[in-house]
């Protein structure tokens, strides 16, 4: 008799997850998607090579830009959540579609931690790159984005004047 109280009580909760599973898939972040050409994007704003560009849209774009193309699974919750907390996360750190707006510090650092970042293996992303794997980047094409970044970050130097201090604690 326990056996069946047991089974009553399992097929309740799992009917009753399944539900739950059921309504979440009517509850969906916004997307970011903006098919309007972003005027301050980087590539509007500091020309850059064909091959470079291509790699920033295919590596680095769907979470540090105004536009991501989505994969299918994005249409399932809770999963689309998670995607929207990433991007909310990627653009806040670096979005290129506003690039051309950073003030020259801003923009001087943001080169240095790309090319840091792609050096030290931290982007793209594993998580992204599991699911995308056209956005794994042979070394050579890292070293491409690396002296890119770096090329650009000097350009800026050059046309601005700028000096980087860095942050000096005052006692």
């Amino acid at each position: 008799m326990a056996s069946g109280k047991i089974k009553t009580i399992v097929k309740k909760v799992l009917v009753g997850l399944l539900v739950i599973l059921v309504v979440i898939q009517f509850i969906r972040p916004a997307k970011n998607i903006n098919i309007d050409p972003a005027p301050q994007d980087i590539a509007a704003v500091y020309p850059m090579p064909d091959s470079v560009h291509h790699l920033l849209q295919v590596a680095c774009y769907d979470c540090h830009s105004n536009n991501t193309r989505y994969p299918w699974y994005d249409n399932i919750q809770p999963v689309a959540w998670w995607l929207n907390d990433h991007i909310k996360d990627g653009k806040k750190e670096l979005n290129f579609s506003e690039f051309g707006s950073f003030n020259t510090k801003r923009k001087f650092r943001k080169l240095k931690k790309i090319a840091s970042e792609i050096e030290e293996g931290e982007m793209p992303l594993d998580s992204y790159t599991w699911m995308h794997k056209d956005a794994v980047l042979t070394p050579a094409q890292k070293q491409m984005l690396i002296e890119w970044s770096k090329g650009l970050s000097q350009q800026i130097v050059m046309q601005t004047g700028y000096v980087d201090t860095p942050n000096v604690k005052r006692h």
